[in-house]
């Protein structure tokens, strides 16, 4: 599976000397080449120079320009945060020793600075500048001011570039969403604007350009009497999500048991436990920031190793994210720094699962025919993204209230060129798994196609093919019976579209789901017709088809008897 798609970004940057008689803020935003955007990213810093120097702005102006030229000349495999760390190190120790001279006596600099690289953001920080994100109209600090803690001592730096030997930096990283507002700014602006003003000039939408110097203007109007400088950076686009990149963000997360009931984790309330699986537990919550009704999935204690839990995780965040389709289910966008404990988030479907269904009987042929279709195509939308799902069966496949049907339960599947399970974790079910998985195939597109028609026999006519599996137990792959053989109403199209995907011999089954998704979508008009038309009592009731003639036999035999 491809990442595509590349990120987007657009930027302004304003800056005002205000009353002082020099500017010793400095700041800029180096967008790159392409080949640069992708294997280093985009560099955006801003410095304020320590007005008790000699040469505050040179320190600003040379700190920023030693970060831009240093993070493009490190490695790319090093990552953003250390190629932003190594060349600031060097800096702060030239500076720092320049600061015993003459020229540049005791001369430092605030600075922070941003890297944003994929579908991240990572900063650096040291002193009193400040990195905001504006996302969903909600303003947050990214940063702390290095300062004195007393009230009247808040503009006396304890920690910046150049007042000691060793740099000290602090690091965040910010998991990023599109339309995200990205703000960097010196104490000229943030010192006479609040964060509400700030957030009110930021939910404007202005450009990049215009907020930026809306900003800075706006901080000397609410009488400002230092340097203002403001760099805002836009989302407009990113890369579609990567699977490294979720694992690295799920990496920090502990394995957590599930919450009790009635508890909150992370702001989600939780009302029942709906189901218990093998490998994890749902439990339906409320969303105490909008209210609506999720799923929260948690790993089952010592079901896999930590390292397959979050393997499957991140598979299935990802996929949630990436495919696009009605039939599978998609994600409950929660913001990253939310999250403290290993779990998914999935929106509460209202309905049941097609393995629910089918204990309350088999649904009308039309019905069944009309979701069988919806799955497959479900399951072709997994393919063509070369996404193999591994664990189609019923339990696995909900109906929702409003006549819909989603694939669920990705947390198994296998990705193209993403680390897979150790071989003793192959998942799948017994009952649904292909011969070759038996042998030790991990699961293909055709491994794939033989559980959903397994699925299918059993949704069709509620009897297993090959009789019903016990955990790990390797059925007998003899000549299953037509499904018409268990429901009559079948027509001969549909036993054979079924019995295909379920073949044996994995180079008997269709060439791909798609050509399994003809042969159902070519039978559904036949099977209206003849519905249509109406079928003869011959075929939907055979036992009283023959009473009849039964009777009709007899009774003209005793009129013949009785004639003679």
């Amino acid at each position: 599976m491809r990442q595509t798609g590349e990120l987007v970004l657009a930027a302004g940057f304003a800056t005002a000397t205000g009353p002082r008689e020099d500017n010793q803020d400095f700041g800029g935003v180096h967008l790159g080449t392409a080949l640069e955007r992708a294997r280093h990213g985009v560099i955006a810093a801003v410095a304020d120079g320590v007005s008790g120097g000699r040469a505050g702005r040179a320190a600003a102006e040379l700190a920023v320009r030693a970060l831009v030229e240093g993070f493009y000349e490190v490695p790319d495999t090093l990552g953003p945060a250390r190629a932003m760390h190594m060349p600031l190190a060097a800096f702060n120790r030239w500076l720092h020793a320049q600061g015993r001279g003459e020229t540049m006596a005791n001369s430092a600099t605030t600075l922070t600075a941003m890297a944003l690289r994929g579908r991240r953001a990572h900063l650096v920080h040291v002193g009193d500048s400040r990195a905001w994100r504006f996302s969903g109209g909600r303003l947050t600090c990214l940063t702390t001011d290095h300062v004195r803690p007393e009230p009247d001592l808040r503009h006396v730096l304890i920690r910046a570039l150049g007042m000691e030997g060793e740099l000290r930096l602090d690091h965040t990283t910010v998991e990023l969403a599109e339309h995200d507002r990205l703000v960097l700014t010196t104490d000229g602006v943030h010192g006479p604007l609040s964060a509400g003003r700030i957030a009110a000039l930021l939910e404007r939408q202005a450009s990049a350009e215009a907020t930026a110097e809306e900003l800075v203007e706006a901080a000397h109007k609410a009488g400002g009497r230092d340097n203002a400088t403001a760099l805002v950076i836009d989302v407009v686009r990113l890369p579609e999500p990567d699977h490294d990149g979720i694992l690295a963000g799920l990496a920090g997360l502990p394995i957590a048991a599930p919450p009790p009931l009635g508890a909150s984790i992370d702001g989600f309330r939780v009302e029942r436990v709906l189901s218990e699986g093998r490998y994890a537990i749902l439990m339906t919550a409320v969303d105490s920031e909008d209210g609506s009704k999720v799923v929260l999935k948690f790993p089952r204690p010592n079901a896999l190793s930590a390292r397959a839990v979050r393997l499957a995780f991140a598979r299935e965040l990802l996929l949630a994210q990436r495919v696009s389709s009605p039939y599978v289910l998609a994600a409950h966008p929660v913001r990253p720094e939310r999250q403290t404990a290993l779990y998914c988030v999935q929106p509460l479907l209202e309905g049941e699962t097609m393995a629910a269904r089918l204990e309350r009987g088999l649904p009308s042929l039309e019905a069944a025919l009309e979701a069988a279709v919806a799955l497959t195509r479900g399951v072709a939308a997994l393919h063509r993204l070369e996404v193999i799902h591994r664990d189609i069966k019923p339990e696995n496949v909900m109906l929702t209230a409003g006549g819909g049907l989603k694939l669920i339960d990705l947390g198994v599947a296998r990705l193209p060129r993403v680390e897979d399970f150790h071989g003793d974790e192959i998942p799948g079910t017994s009952g649904y798994m292909a011969p070759e998985q038996f042998e030790g195939h991990a699961g293909d597109a055709l491994t794939d196609q033989f559980a959903l028609g397994v699925t299918l026999y059993r949704w069709l006519t509620g009897k297993w093919p090959y009789g019903e599996q016990e955990a790990f137990q390797r059925p007998r792959f003899g000549r299953p019976p037509l499904p018409s053989r268990h429901r009559p109403e079948i027509p001969s199209w549909l036993d054979d579209a079924v019995l295909t995907a379920i073949q044996p011999d994995r180079e008997a089954r269709f060439g791909d789901v798609v050509e399994l998704l003809r042969a159902l979508e070519g039978g559904g008009p036949m099977l209206k017709v003849a519905k249509l038309r109406g079928r003869p009592l011959i075929e939907r009731d055979p036992e009283r088809f023959w009473q009849i003639v039964s009777t009709v036999l007899a009774i003209a035999l005793i009129v013949s008897f009785a004639t003679r």
